[in-house]
């Protein structure tokens, strides 16, 4: 792997290249020294690295943990691909490839949606790779209504004309889920999903993206993931939910505690898919069990 690092204060973006010669970025979170475990961010479909800078920055300042989050291919700083390799597979071997290039195993890794089953994967092939687990907002069982919601807007978001009509477009389409947020926060929303180019604003992923989408159909929903999430069985696991998620049930959450023998789960008010891990409650949750990763009793 080639490492390019463009720093700014403690954190830096990093450039490194896949095992196919594809660029990645990694948003890297450095404290001045530290003998704790890293912790390892990875976002949902057509997120980016950026969902995780307030927490990123907690968990630097509070305890001390370096903290690295992935663009996947076609995603934020990242190159773009042909579609056909936006797919698990692919974007499971780019987590290993950077994690091990960047000696942050084992580690603590925080999964939101996309990012949870690639961890859950993770816990299937490489499981020395983890030593604990936040799953955000997604669990082996997926609600296909949430899925087809998904599929509605992946790729086919509307232009916007500036970042305030962004900030409008996000919050016809997700005020419903998130109704508690301000206009800034949906302008600060809008700024980490669209970025300039050539004077237009555009998403921050390649919109080639939805073409991974067109399959999903809620009379055939995806294969049930047990076997990947009782691969976990070996790390501590906490499981997020977002209180208006149609994503994540609270059936599957029970279900998942049954199975585990260290699951703790909190769930999020007024936030739905997935929860922003920006508020002090569940950052403060995030740190109680990063800690108790680091201490075991």
């Amino acid at each position: 792997m080639i490492d390019r690092t463009a720093s700014s204060g403690s954190a830096s973006s990093r450039f490194m290249t896949a095992n196919d010669g594809l660029k990645l970025h990694v948003r890297c979170f450095e404290p001045s020294a530290t003998g704790k475990l890293p912790v390892v961010c990875l976002p949902g479909l057509a997120r980016t690295a950026e969902d995780f800078e307030v927490l990123a920055s907690a968990l630097v300042h509070r305890q001390g943990r370096r903290v690295l989050a992935l663009d996947y291919r076609g995603r934020g700083l990242s190159d773009y691909d042909v579609p056909k390799n936006y797919t698990l597979p692919v974007e499971l071997t780019d987590v290993l490839a950077v994690v091990t290039a960047l000696e942050a195993m084992p580690a603590i890794f925080v999964g939101t949606s996309r990012g949870g089953i690639l961890t859950m994967l993770l816990a299937a092939v490489r499981p020395t790779v983890l030593a604990g687990v936040i799953l955000n907002d997604i669990g082996p069982v997926i609600e296909p209504q949430g899925l087809m919601r998904i599929k509605g807007y992946v790729g086919k978001l509307p232009q916007p004309t500036s970042f305030e009509d962004g900030a409008l477009i996000l919050k016809r389409l997700f005020d419903a889920q998130f109704p508690k947020l301000t206009q800034d926060d949906w302008r600060l929303a809008a700024r980490r999903t669209f970025k300039q180019v050539n004077g237009q604003l555009l998403p921050t992923y390649d919109v080639r993206l939805a073409e991974t989408l067109v399959s999903l159909d809620p009379e055939r929903p995806p294969p049930v993931l047990w076997p990947q999430f009782e691969a976990l069985a070996h790390v501590p696991v906490l499981s997020i939910r977002g209180a208006n998620s149609d994503i994540l049930s609270v059936a599957t959450v029970n279900a998942m505690a049954l199975r585990h023998p260290r699951f703790e789960s909190f769930e999020v008010p007024d936030q739905g898919h997935a929860p922003l891990l920006a508020d002090e409650d569940t950052i403060n949750r995030i740190a109680e069990f990063t800690s108790r990763v680091e201490a075991p009793s």
